[in-house]
C-alpha cells in the first residue's frame, strides 16, 4: 500500500455500533482496537480507539470514539485521513497541508508505533496523517 485517502468519523461513544451498521451496509472486514488495549488505566477501556472498515468495493471508512472532554458535533465530526507506508510522500503532504494551517497534533511517533499528526488546513479542513511503521 502506498497511500490511502478516506473519511475518519468521530463519535460520542457509539463508534462500534456505527461501524457495525456500516459493515452491514457496505460489507467487508471490520477491525476494531479499544482504548483499553493500549492503556489499561483508560477511563473508557471498551470504547473504540480506532476502527477500520474495508469494503470489497474499495471503500474504506475509519472511526473512533472521542475521549472524555472532547465534544462531538454531528455534521462537523469528519476528518480526512491520509495513511500508508510511503513516508516521503505522506510527509510532503503533511508539510503542505499544515503550512498556513493549525497543527493540533505534531507529526511524530505514537504509542501504536506509527508516525501520526493532525492539523486543520488554511481552508478549515481537518486532516490526519498516519505513516505506518514510522
Amino acid at each position: 500500500m502506498a497511500s490511502r485517502l478516506n473519511p475518519y468519523i468521530s463519535f460520542d461513544g457509539n463508534a462500534r455500533e456505527a461501524l457495525e451498521y456500516y459493515q452491514q451496509t457496505f460489507g467487508g472486514d471490520l477491525a476494531v482496537s479499544t482504548f483499553g488495549e493500549f492503556d489499561q488505566d483508560s477511563p473508557i477501556p471498551d470504547k473504540v480507539m480506532h476502527g477500520m472498515l474495508e469494503a470489497p468495493n474499495g471503500f474504506t471508512l475509519m472511526a473512533a470514539d472521542n475521549p472524555p472532554g472532547i465534544d462531538v458535533t454531528p455534521g462537523t465530526n469528519i476528518t480526512v485521513s491520509l495513511s500508508g507506508d510511503d513516508a516521503q510522500s505522506l510527509r510532503s503532504y503533511w508539510d503542505r497541508l499544515s503550512d498556513g494551517g493549525t497543527v493540533t497534533v505534531p507529526l511524530e511517533k505514537q504509542m501504536w508505533g506509527d508516525e501520526f499528526g493532525a492539523c486543520v488546513d488554511r481552508f478549515g479542513i481537518p486532516w490526519m496523517v498516519n505513516i505506518s511503521g514510522g
